[in-house]
């Protein structure tokens, strides 16, 4: 898999003040381990729907991750997507994210994906997600126990 994020932005955020349209593409060849068959997802043996997520997921953190003040991540709050077309073993797919929204420290992205050659514009699916900014260390502490628990 490769990736390549491309976008304006400042890196300088509490509560993020990242520029929409943050963007970056992640590449990658359909192998065994990502198919339905081998994810427990379906018994075919084509690109598993959670592993497309995880593709879109990838694009979205590597499109903010670079722009982000040192100590803060992303997690993943909610997704919806369509997987329109199935990809075989051995094809390589181009995944977009695209930074769509910042609404304090929920950043909503839309993504697509393609299959390659690109040139075609066979689109594969695409779909929305949302992530949150927060701070990395403090949340690895709340969620293995030896943190203070969520405000509610």
């Amino acid at each position: 898999m490769t990736t390549t994020a491309a976008g304006p932005g400042s890196g300088e955020e509490s509560s993020p003040s990242l520029p929409i349209g943050l963007r970056a593409t992640v590449r990658a060849v359909v192998t065994e381990a990502d198919t339905a068959q081998a994810m427990g997802s379906g018994d075919v043996p084509v690109l598993a729907t959670p592993r497309f997520l995880a593709l879109a997921e990838a694009a979205a953190v590597a499109a903010v991750g670079p722009q982000l003040r040192d100590g803060l991540t992303t997690v993943g709050t909610a997704a919806a997507l369509e997987h329109r077309r199935a990809s075989p073993v051995g094809a390589e797919i181009i995944v977009e994210a695209e930074l769509t929204d910042v609404d304090g420290l929920r950043l909503h992205f839309s993504f697509i994906a393609r299959a390659v050659p690109v040139e075609e514009d066979v689109v594969i699916g695409a779909g929305t997600v949302e992530r949150v900014v927060l701070d990395r260390a403090k949340f690895i502490a709340r969620v293995s126990g030896s943190g203070p628990a969520p405000k509610p």
